[in-house]
């Protein structure tokens, strides 16, 4: 027979299980409803950490592109996991006089996240803004319809980057095509300052010492003459130089660049913190702005 004691140990132990069991069903029941209320979520909750990480949670692989289809080809990435169902679509355009290669080590740091990326080369290094925003069009078209991830990328979701002109191109491929879901324009360069209809939510990214697209004769005025019925976001790199967005180290453009891209391709409000409150200034940006969001 159990003595009072044995049988004390038994009932506390099956209340621990009873627990641990309602527990596990209640976190259960909530990432179920987290993932019905949002299909459209990726990977795990997010910290500063795992956003500075050079990798995130899906193993990927990449596909080399041809020149041809409208732009001067490039590299696709994606992850090799296809149980999560499809991902958000990005393309990513370099700068004057560069080609694919400089914007490179943003592909699977963004495709580890959850999104199909392709960075491009355009038909000529030295193709202007106007070009370089035609171009990336021409790429989600290929990326959508030809590419090797096209089966795994959402048509619906998708999103440009770019870097200098190819930054200058990204707002302009934004005015463009106003169901794009994102923009991340890097150091842009544009002659034309306003673009009062975009309405994508776009974020501008500019150094603190470019010499060659000033903050305050390219980003700022470019930021400035996007539509405020748009989400927006201005981040200025402090001590960065122009070439940031080529750099493998340009963890804190990665961060906010991949906060970005989640919050509004994939429609992930736990991103919502780092581009809100978490968009301060500190040691490693020297000036924000925010509006409509």
């Amino acid at each position: 027979m159990l003595t009072s004691v044995s049988r004390l140990k038994a009932l506390t132990g099956l209340a621990l299980l009873i627990a641990l069991l309602t527990g596990a069903l209640v976190s259960g029941a909530t990432v179920s409803a987290s993932a019905a209320k949002n299909p459209y979520q990726r990977g795990p909750a997010p910290t500063w950490e795992s956003l500075a990480a050079a990798t995130g949670t899906y193993a990927t692989t990449s596909a080399s592109v041809p020149a041809g289809n409208g732009f001067g080809g490039g590299t696709v990435y994606y992850p090799t996991s296809t149980a999560d169902g499809t991902f958000g679509g990005v393309v990513i355009a370099p700068g004057f006089t560069l080609d694919a290669g400089s914007i490179a080590w943003l592909g699977p740091r963004l495709a580890s996240r959850g999104f199909v990326v392709m960075t491009i080369s355009t038909n000529t290094p030295f193709d202007q803004p106007g070009s370089r925003a035609d171009q990336l069009a021409s790429a989600l078209t290929y990326l959508t319809t030809s590419s090797a991830a096209r089966t795994r990328v959402d048509p619906k979701r998708l999103a440009v980057m770019g870097h200098s002109m190819g930054g200058g191109g990204t707002i302009e491929a934004a005015n463009d095509d106003t169901t794009l879901k994102a923009a991340v324009s890097m150091t842009p360069w544009h002659t034309q300052k306003t673009w009062s209809s975009v309405r994508t939510p776009t974020l501008v990214i500019g150094a603190e010492n470019d010499a060659i697209a000033s903050t305050s004769g390219h980003a700022k005025p470019l930021y400035q003459g996007i539509s405020t019925q748009a989400p927006k976001a201005y981040l200025e790199l402090k001590g960065a130089d122009h070439f940031a967005p080529t750099y493998l180290g340009s963890t804190t453009l990665a961060q906010f660049s991949i906060a970005w891209l989640k919050r509004w391709v994939d429609d992930d409000t736990r991103y919502t913190k780092f581009i809100t409150t978490g968009l301060t200034t500190g040691p490693k940006v020297s000036a924000v702005q925010r509006s409509g969001y």
